[in-house]
């Protein structure tokens, strides 16, 4: 019976450590022997007892890895391994001015391939079309802009576009 208890208590520890020290398996098959050899030599001491092991088994093992999902992010390995929210300011690559965009016209200064670059508003804009190439010196217009990503239409040349 003290052979069965050290195995399942040895058991539910490489679980645990399986939690906190990825092995790529390795402590999890060791694991599930221990936890096998606990309920096969309980089965051995009678029928009752390898029962209550094998249901023990079953109900701890989950328990011991909601325990240690649980655990593992509030210590201290877990807290640097474990991100807590974004490591970057998400708008950092948001230019706020692009924003009021939409609407606008310019003119291309570097083939729109789909992506290119055109002058609206008097500077320099990173754009992208709906897929069509747009050559140098097309006047276009902002249709849509989506965080970073402004989107132009070609319109009709007709010189009032910004240079």
């Amino acid at each position: 019976m003290i052979g069965a208890l050290g195995l399942l208590a040895l058991g539910l520890a490489l679980i645990l450590a399986e939690v906190f020290f990825p092995s790529f398996g390795i402590l999890s098959v060791l694991a599930t022997l221990a936890c096998l050899g606990a309920v096969i030599l309980a089965f051995r001491e009678d029928q009752e007892t390898g029962f209550w092991f094998l249901g023990s088994t079953l109900v701890l093992a989950p328990l011991v890895v909601l325990l240690g999902f649980k655990v593992f992010p509030k210590s201290p390995m877990g807290r640097h391994m474990v991100a807590r929210g974004l490591s970057f300011d998400a708008d950092a690559s948001l230019d706020r001015r692009d924003l009021g965009l939409v609407g606008m016209r310019g003119r291309v200064e570097a083939k729109c391939r789909p992506a290119g670059v055109a002058r609206i508003d008097g500077r320099r804009v990173d754009v992208v079309t709906r897929g069509e190439w747009i050559d140098v010196g097309a006047d276009v217009e902002v249709i849509e802009v989506s965080g970073n990503r402004v989107v132009v239409a070609a319109t009709e040349n007709t010189g009032d576009g910004e240079a």
